[in-house]
């Protein structure tokens, strides 16, 4: 978290330095809506693991380089809700008819603050936006149930996992990207439509037992839509 906080101190401060250096002025924002987040990268089973919905918010700071409002520099912190659902898929380990079927349901969730740095151009109204992102894991829960019955002719037997809230296992940093389209009112609100991915894998090298090794080669992605307002400069 102290990496987390210096990180986006910096970043305040770049835009702030950057507002001062062009003599223009800085506008402080709330952005709030949701995510529509999975998985990307090399993932095994990958049609069992569903698109799922969370929130995100958070505050901005927009420093106004050209003086026109026409480019600007964009950090933002962000608390976002990232993850997927299971597919309620019966899975079946059988030979000659003897072993078990196995159903997951439920959602899991990981819990992230997101900074992102963004490079934006508002060609009257019209937004365009781009830029890195770090991101830092602050929680996780997962809320798999599991189905499992032996065959042949089993009882089905229903369990949770163990450890919902672990994030033992995962890694806690990382970087990726943010673009996006939008528009933007002369008041300052904002209608906003982005995609964000990672570039690295977010469970480690040494977790290969998630999800029985599904998602050792998977990374975060997601759709946002989230409504903006810059507060107006004096």
């Amino acid at each position: 978290m102290k990496k987390t906080a210096f990180l986006a101190a910096a970043l305040l401060g770049v835009a702030a330095v950057s507002s001062s250096s062009y003599a223009q002025g800085v506008r402080l924002g709330l952005r709030a809506g949701a995510n529509y987040s999975n998985l990307a990268g090399n993932i095994r089973n990958e049609n069992t693991y569903n698109n799922k919905f969370g929130f995100l918010g958070g505050v901005m700071l927009n420093a106004d380089i050209t003086g026109d409002g026409f480019f600007s520099i964009q950090p933002e912190i962000l608390y976002s809700q990232k993850g997927f659902e299971n597919k309620p898929t019966e899975y079946t380990n059988t030979i000659l008819g003897v072993g078990y079927t196995e159903k997951r349901e439920g959602n899991v969730n990981y819990n992230y603050l997101d900074v992102p740095v963004l490079l934006k151009v508002n060609a009257g109204g019209l937004i365009l936006e781009a830029g890195p992102q770090y991101s830092y894991l602050l929680s996780a829960n997962d809320e798999t149930q599991i189905t499992r019955t032996r065959q042949p002719n089993g009882t089905p037997q229903i369990t949770e996992v163990q450890n919902k809230k672990d994030v033992s296992g995962f890694k806690r940093s990382e970087l990726g990207y943010v673009a996006g389209v939008g528009y933007q009112a002369d008041n300052g609100l904002s209608l906003n439509l982005r995609y964000t991915g990672a570039f690295s894998d977010f469970v480690k090298s040494d977790n290969g037992s998630y999800f029985n090794g599904d998602l050792a080669n998977a990374r975060h992605s997601a759709f946002q839509l989230s409504v903006g307002y810059l507060i107006p400069g004096k």
